[in-house]
């Protein structure tokens, strides 16, 4: 086991650590010049078995700064203050159930949920009577799936050749899975593959239309690589066709403009806790004319939510996503241009001071918030210990606790290497440009660290090219 022998403070001390030999075990140790700049506070040289080991704590953060960071926003968000303080009176004094119809306690809590159902409407151009309100956008996709192929299938359950659906290999488990299903039970599904850029186009759409397609699902954007799919052109294809079309629209309401008359959208999902409204709630919006968009529930019990989706509504939690889509709605555009600012800072600065570098996905078509960036040569476990005083994540909040290389990055065509050593950067309301600088320079001094242990990236220094190379089995 090494023990720390010496530590030497690093920064404005005036020392010249170039020269620095001493230590105090009284061997000589020249410090890697490629430290130098890391902007680290400390450097703590350690001794053992092996050798000495540069051991480096990362620069102190200004004093504004409260860790860990948080750049983790397209899992989840914090609940904004203004969101809280509309649910607070129905925790307590508007506590009805909102089907009561006959008391005052019913009626004010049914005027909470239409005035919710009001304002989730105008964030996304729709009429309040075609939200059916969800427990979040994981059901709002299952009813929107599983519910159209019921309906519309061209043969009844038991049979095969009930249809033929088509959605994409980087979509969230929360399609994926429901497609997977419908397999077993009959339906045929095309999962299309994007190019290394990340998009579905309408034109990959139509190329896998077959007479027997029922319904399309593709989501807007994509919730590991922030990039934007054509979905416009892809609905306005569907509805040419007269084809049912689903887009899972989580990480893009709220952030970016929605109006699905405009973007001929049948069937829309979306989550309350990804705007900066409460958990456990969500909605999906369905169609009622041009055309008549009709589902088969998968929650029975009561017919609530027309019939749709069945159970006592979550009034509280259903008047916090109202709040936060009216937020959305309102601070939208600022919000768009301040994190466009700082997600272009982030992948500059960090594709400029760190070599083999890739943003993954479209250098255009992309949310405002979220980048997903590769590093070579470094080990992904070891770079996420490396940034713990960043809250970010290795890929979906959903799957990152697998230590399977991310299946979005590999549908892209990203090697495993890189895509084990991905870090996705997702902003948000409250982020400041000294939480940017400061996880700049935290990613800079990790992947710095990380590769000077790298015998590959001492290779690729050289100009060896690691791809080339023939690897003996042993």
């Amino acid at each position: 086991m090494s023990t720390i022998v010496s530590e030497l403070p690093v920064g404005n001390s005036g020392l010249d650590f170039r020269e620095f030999t001493e230590i105090r075990s009284g061997k000589a140790f020249q410090l890697v010049p490629a430290l130098l700049d890391c902007r680290c506070d400390w450097i703590s040289i350690a001794a053992g078995r092996e050798g000495a080991v540069l051991v480096w704590i990362p620069c102190k953060p200004p004093m504004a700064l409260k860790l860990p960071i948080y750049f983790d926003h397209a899992a989840t968000t914090r609940c904004d203050p203004r969101v809280v303080e509309a649910m607070l009176p129905y925790f307590s004094d508007k506590f009805g159930n909102s089907s009561s119809r006959n008391h005052k306690f019913g009626w004010e809590s049914e005027d909470g949920v239409e005035l919710a159902r009001e304002q989730s409407a105008a964030l996304i151009g729709a009429n309040p009577k075609e939200i059916i309100f969800t427990s979040g956008a994981t059901e709002s996709n299952n009813l929107a799936i599983k519910g159209a192929a019921e309906i519309y299938a061209k043969a009844p359950a038991g049979q095969t050749g009930r249809g033929h659906i088509i959605s994409a290999i980087h979509e969230h488990k929360a399609v994926l899975d429901p497609c997977k299903r419908l397999q077993r039970e009959g339906f045929e599904v095309t999962f299309l593959a994007p190019g290394t850029d990340g998009v579905i186009t309408a034109d990959m759409v139509a190329a896998a239309i077959r007479p027997d397609t029922i319904l399309v699902s593709i989501m807007w954007a994509n919730n590991e690589i922030g990039v934007i799919n054509e979905v416009p052109q892809i609905g306005k294809l569907c509805h040419d066709k007269e084809i049912v079309f689903h887009t899972d629209a989580t990480q893009w309401v709220g952030k970016m403009p929605t109006d699905v008359e405009r973007d001929h959208i049948d069937l829309l999902s979306w989550s309350g806790h990804k705007i900066y409204g409460p958990k456990g709630v969500g909605a999906l919006f369905v169609r009622r004319r041009k055309p008549r968009i009709r589902l088969e529930a998968i929650i029975d019990g009561g017919g609530h939510e027309r019939g749709m989706r069945s159970g006592t509504l979550n009034v509280t939690g259903i008047v916090g996503f109202g709040k936060a889509c009216e937020l959305c709605l309102h601070e939208m555009e600022h919000e768009r241009e301040r994190l466009v600012k700082f997600r272009r800072k982030l992948e500059t600065e960090l594709s400029r001071r760190i070599e083999v570098t890739q943003v993954n996905g479209h250098a255009e078509k992309r949310l405002p918030h979220v980048t997903n960036i590769s590093f070579g040569f470094v080990e992904g476990e070891s770079l996420m210990m490396g940034v713990k005083d960043i809250a970010c994540s290795s890929g979906s909040a959903c799957t990152s606790a697998s230590l399977e290389p991310s299946y979005v990055l590999k549908g892209l065509g990203v090697g495993d290497e890189l895509a084990h050593s991905s870090l996705r950067l997702s902003l948000g309301r409250w982020t400041t440009e000294e939480e940017v600088d400061f996880a700049i320079e935290q990613i800079v001094a990790a992947v710095e660290h990380l590769r000077l242990m790298s015998p590959l990236f001492d290779l690729h220094k050289e100009g060896v090219d690691i791809s080339k190379i023939q690897w003996q089995a042993h």
